[in-house]
């Protein structure tokens, strides 16, 4: 049985939550990722991905300069332990329907992340697409509550979007 600390990437970088969002959108540019864990001292206390920027902070108009990772970061953050099975935890990624995970040991310190990337690359590249098949359920995204500035960029409803002949793009969550 393969264990987390098998297929996990080691050396994660991550962001204090007193950090602005600027500080991380440079950080997540440089690294060429879309998400980072929030960590006060080497203790995990969340996650922030760039759909939290955009949604919990750009669409809300908040001034990104001023705004702190601590305002817009998931805090509730599911995780896993690096014993435990690869198994168990493509379960919790496909029943969380996340796509990466921060990995810790037994006193919350972040010692690495796991994804999906991770799973086909160092695992069962079968067990991984069945992963990724159920985080992108469903596979069209829920438009029943899409402001109205979605309509003028090619978003609006779905009854809107056939008349005009335009198709779903893939779903699924994006953290």
């Amino acid at each position: 049985m393969t264990q987390v600390s098998q297929a996990m990437t080691r050396g994660v970088r991550s962001i204090a939550p007193h950090d602005t969002l600027v500080a991380a959108a440079q950080a997540m540019d440089e690294l060429d990722i879309g998400a980072l864990p929030v960590c006060d001292g080497d203790r995990l206390v969340g996650m922030l991905t760039d759909r939290d920027i955009v949604i919990r902070a750009v669409a809300q108009s908040c001034d990104i300069d001023q705004t702190k990772v601590a305002d817009v970061m998931s805090e509730d953050t599911l995780c896993c332990f690096e014993d435990q099975s690869i198994d168990e935890v493509q379960s919790q990624m496909a029943d969380a329907q996340i796509r990466r995970m921060p990995v810790v040991d037994r006193e919350k310190h972040l010692v690495g992340m796991l994804s999906l990337g991770d799973l086909a690359v160092k695992g069962s590249q079968d067990e991984a697409g069945q992963t990724l098949e159920a985080i992108s359920e469903p596979a069209s995204p829920d438009r029943s509550g899409q402001s109205q500035a979605s309509a003028g960029m090619g978003g609006g409803s779905s009854t809107q979007q056939k008349a005009s002949g335009g198709g779903d793009i893939g779903g699924g969550k994006t953290h």
